[in-house]
């Protein structure tokens, strides 16, 4: 097992366990010695995705569980593919498009036109996918990939999304307020952020389920984006509370 591989189990663990992980029944449950479970929990600290206690490690305090990807995919299917549907309305013809990881931004994938343009990425599921069309030039940022997300989220694909400069951002997040765009893990918010700096206009699509909640870590104000892209059980007073703050508020 490679070490994503262990870490990705490491992390499905805690989801199973209310959080709580410890470092003697990792190094039975993954076959490696406990060494080995201790440097993957370092990583995991650095990453923001557990806190490290005597003995073990437990989940970030107030970051909300994340299903694996395909776990995901199967979640609210109808609304993520009505989402997408619109979405991709807002493709620009001939032009470099931005595409976040995450389930939605995959879906969303799905059901892209063969129009000819740049989509520039990080989802790598989504790459096969996009490659199918023929007029679509599609272009991969580097990175290490996050097992959850299937996601590259590091310095590197943060070092190559400031050198870009793009039409069109479809962000994803694990929450969102009249105040804010949050998700998980530092890195990956980071990443989202470096996303959202390189573009000319700013989508956001996200399921209403997501919507009222805070995940841990900050991407942007929600101030800063252009238009959000919905299901239609949001609830009324967060729409307007939404559109108070600036951006176009499509609901589908």
């Amino acid at each position: 097992m490679y070490p994503a591989e262990r870490q990705a189990a490491i992390i499905a663990a805690a989801h199973e366990d209310d959080g709580a992980l410890s470092v003697t029944a990792l190094s039975r449950d993954l076959g490696v010695t406990a060494e080995t479970i201790r440097r993957d929990l370092a990583v995991l600290e650095r990453q923001g995705a557990i806190v490290r206690t005597h003995g073990g490690a437990r989940l970030t305090p107030g970051m909300p569980f994340e299903l694996s990807l395909a776990k995901r995919q199967a979640a609210e299917a109808d609304e993520k593919r009505r989402i997408a549907v619109r979405a991709v309305e807002e493709i620009p013809t001939d032009g470099v498009l931005l595409l976040d990881s995450g389930s939605l931004a995959l879906v969303t994938a799905s059901v892209f036109p063969d129009l000819s343009i740049i989509v520039v990425t990080n989802n790598l599921p989504a790459i096969p996918v996009l490659a199918e069309r023929a007029n679509i030039s599609v272009m991969a940022l580097p990175g290490r990939v996050r097992p959850i997300s299937q996601g590259a989220v590091d310095e590197w694909t943060r070092h190559r999304l400031s050198t870009l400069n793009v039409d069109l951002v479809l962000l994803g997040a694990n929450g969102l307020t009249a105040d804010a765009v949050t998700t998980t893990i530092p890195d990956e918010a980071e990443v989202k952020r470096a996303m959202l700096l390189s573009a000319k206009r700013r989508v956001l699509t996200i399921t209403a389920s997501k919507i009222g909640i805070s995940s841990f870590c900050h991407v942007a104000d929600t101030d800063e984006l252009d238009m959000i892209i919905t299901d239609d059980r949001i609830r009324s007073e967060m729409r307007d509370s939404l559109h108070a703050a600036g951006p176009d508020i499509i609901v589908v």
